[in-house]
């Protein structure tokens, strides 16, 4: 993990002095958001308490730096002492499934998306703080409810903090080499452009690997833009279908396009692979722009860049979920009143604010009043992911979010069955059945 840190570390937009807004300073005087007069909840923080969080590791320095002022901030205030732990995109689900089984360990785990629906009979209710921050900052977005809510009920399971995105990124002056002003919104467009580029030697790139961000939006991606689904909204599982089958043939299409080696790129191979000019083209949250924005050997890569939403393909909108941080409650904490006054806390606004705006767009709001911080109007390139929470796709889609929605993500069987179509290692009819077989025997276990 020690080498995973210090490559994304490469890629931090190391914005030492975030960490003091975050401490005071004027950003609070100067806000545009507005907050409802809202009677704030009463938790009676217990004697003694101390808490440990657990979360993913950065890949925008200034988010942690602002998020560990906030904590700190909260034990100043509180007298409650608040030990953050950050680990790797890969690790996090791994431990929180060891905190979920063994009853042990962080009293709250930020996790990712539907992280909250796996664990759900673990995990301390939290309507009440959702309740209260939700009516004071004008509501939570529709992923933010998707992922926070236990399936059909108004019942809180998750805090998001949080969406990326996975837009597009392309180079600007190569599309136009090879005839292009912007990428096309449709599927043979799409592939028409990547055909160009591996021609002229500037290829795309997309993760094929075990990536939790970027293999499964690609996957994502692959499957919505071509009607395709994991389920129906009935909860039945649909992936063996002929809108799967024209998916995994678009893909297999595609494969050649690439620069090699995607089938085992991480999180943050795509971002290297950009930023060394290796690919033209590729999807990726707004850390891969700031980093190359913000050194003076990449810059003119930055001025050359443009984020475009994913080719709709087949579907009505551009088909993207964001990757969401979900924050979880354990019932095994001591203090679960500390931790409910330290989420609340954390989104209220003199802290959130300024760690969204640190965040120079990386993650977007989960409540609406926040669309009205200043980072989403200092840059055009990053107004793009202003509206990720917005949207309407989810992991799961289109069917109820549930423990074998998030097995199969965590387990990445879409992304590997994309792989294997891609690689010639299984025909798409194939690699769609093996897919439905996969994903039934996580359903079973889950109706036992």
């Amino acid at each position: 993990m020690k080498n995973d840190i210090t490559r994304r570390d490469a890629l931090a937009l190391g914005v030492s002095a975030a960490a003091l807004a975050a401490t005071g300073g004027t950003a609070s005087a100067q806000s545009a958001i507005k907050a409802a007069d809202v009677p704030t909840p009463k938790f009676a923080i217990e004697k003694g308490a101390s808490l440990r969080m657990l979360r993913p590791v950065r890949f925008v320095q200034a988010d942690e730096d602002v998020f560990r002022a906030n904590c700190a901030k909260f034990t100043k205030d509180t007298g409650v002492e608040v030990k953050v732990d950050f680990v790797g995109w890969e690790d996090i689900n791994q431990q929180t499934a060891v905190t979920s089984n063994s009853g042990a360990g962080p009293d709250i785990i930020i996790g990712f998306s539907d992280a909250p629906h796996i664990y759900v009979d673990k995990l301390v209710e939290l309507t009440d703080v959702a309740d209260y921050v939700g009516k004071k900052y004008g509501g939570w977005l529709p992923l933010a409810q998707t992922y926070g809510k236990k399936s059909k009920s108004n019942t809180w399971i998750g805090l998001p903090f949080g969406a990326t995105a996975g837009p597009l990124i392309y180079r600007k002056s190569i599309l136009k080499s090879v005839g292009f002003d912007t990428v096309p919104d449709d599927s043979a467009g799409f592939l028409d452009l990547c055909q160009k580029l591996h021609k002229a030697g500037k290829p795309a790139g997309f993760a094929l690997g075990n990536a939790k961000g970027d293999g499964n939006g690609f996957a994502n991606w692959a499957l919505w833009s071509h009607n395709a689904s994991l389920l129906d909204e009935a909860g039945n599982i649909t992936i063996n279908s002929k809108e799967t089958i024209a998916a995994l043939k678009w893909v297999k299409d595609l494969y050649p396009t690439f620069i090699a080696g995607t089938p085992s790129w991480n999180d943050v191979s795509n971002n290297r692979a950009y930023s060394a000019q290796e690919i033209s083209l590729t999807a990726n949250g707004v850390s891969l722009y700031f980093s190359l924005k913000n050194d003076e050997k990449t810059k003119a890569i930055a001025e050359d860049s443009e984020h475009q939403l994913l080719p709709k393909g087949s579907a009505k909108i551009s088909p993207m979920a964001g990757l969401t941080l979900n924050a979880m409650l354990f019932k095994h904490s001591q203090y679960p009143n500390a931790s409910k006054a330290l989420l609340t806390y954390l989104l209220e606004k003199d802290q959130y604010e300024p760690w969204l705006n640190a965040n120079s767009g990386y993650w977007a709001q989960p409540l609406a009043a926040y669309a009205e911080a200043k980072v989403w109007s200092e840059d055009p390139k990053v107004k793009i992911f202003k509206d990720t929470m917005n949207s309407t796709y989810y992991d799961g889609y289109k069917g109820p979010i549930s423990t074998a929605t998030g097995a199969v993500s965590a387990d990445y069987v879409l992304v590997q069955m994309c792989a294997a179509v891609a690689t010639g290692a299984s025909t798409p009819e194939a690699a769609a059945a093996e897919a439905e077989q996969r994903a039934k025997r996580y359903f079973r276990r889950q109706d036992r």
